[in-house]
């Protein structure tokens, strides 16, 4: 007898690979719409804090398994026995919390491959990565006015800055579903595809990103990170070393000598 998706292993609903420069993180309980639960967070982080020590992989792509869905939200089926007492909430929203950060501190580029439902923490998952593509028949949105969640600062003024507040407040106090074309026209995704378009378009993408020089990538991303903190807090001067140096390694040197030979440059990130 097959074993019940929730009682696979973390191992199993949560998958990792590595190939040609690209990390892969799949949200595989398609049962329940790749809903997450506690431990699935936890090994989340892990997976993030070895990929981002791996200086071969230059980008990072998250899905969900089974095509119906990217991440449907949390596992609310689980409630009870992980979110019931405001020791379990707090518990349960402090690892949570250490995905999401985890996602959108990732040092390297992120892409949210999406296809399916991108419901609740799904939405917030990939309001976490750099870039998001979908499928035509993605669906949106953040149910928490539905269930009485609440929802945090940092993740209102995220979505905000991507969509706009008045868009924000759309999906946050409607609490419905968005079609893709809709979620396109807010500016939530980057580009919509025909489902059979999807896995080809973002290997082109991730192809594209793997051979360009990443220390100009890192210095790039910490910058746009930087602009989601207060201005008082942002690092100026970590972000002006980082850009020097860009002109101090090898890589401008070999961008500089490709430009001028009229050839593909290689890059090594030193």
């Amino acid at each position: 007898m097959t074993a019940a998706p929730e009682e696979l292993p973390v191992e199993q609903r949560l998958l990792a690979k590595r190939e040609n420069g690209v990390g892969h993180i799949i949200f595989n309980n398609p049962a329940k719409r790749n809903a997450v639960s506690l431990d699935m967070w936890e090994r989340l982080t892990a997976l993030l804090q070895e990929y981002a020590a791996d200086p071969d992989l230059k980008v990072l792509v998250i899905s969900g398994a089974g095509g119906k869905a990217f991440v449907s939200g949390a596992d609310i089926s689980k409630f009870e026995s992980q979110r019931a007492s405001k020791e379990a909430v707090a518990h349960y929203n402090a690892t949570g919390t250490k995905g999401y950060e985890s996602v959108y501190n990732f040092p390297k580029p992120t892409i949210a491959k999406i296809q399916g439902y991108c419901i609740g923490g799904g939405c917030n998952l990939a309001v976490c990565c750099d870039i998001r593509i979908a499928t035509e028949d993605a669906r949106f949105g953040i149910p928490a006015a539905r269930l009485g969640l609440g929802y945090g600062y940092t993740a209102v003024r995220r979505l905000a800055e991507i969509i706009g507040i008045s868009n924000a407040m759309e999906i946050f106090f409607t609490a419905k579903q968005f079609t893709a074309a809709q979620a396109l026209s807010m500016g939530l995704v980057n580009q919509v595809v025909p489902a059979g378009q999807l896995d080809a378009t973002v290997d082109e993408m991730t192809r594209q990103i793997a051979e360009n020089a990443p220390l100009t990538i890192a210095a790039i991303k910490a910058s746009a990170r930087e602009l989601g903190k207060p201005e008082a807090s942002r690092d100026l001067a970590r972000l002006d070393r980082l850009v020097t140096a860009c002109f101090e390694s090898e890589d401008y040197i070999e961008g500089r000598r490709a430009f001028m030979e009229k050839r593909k440059p290689v890059f090594k990130g030193r």
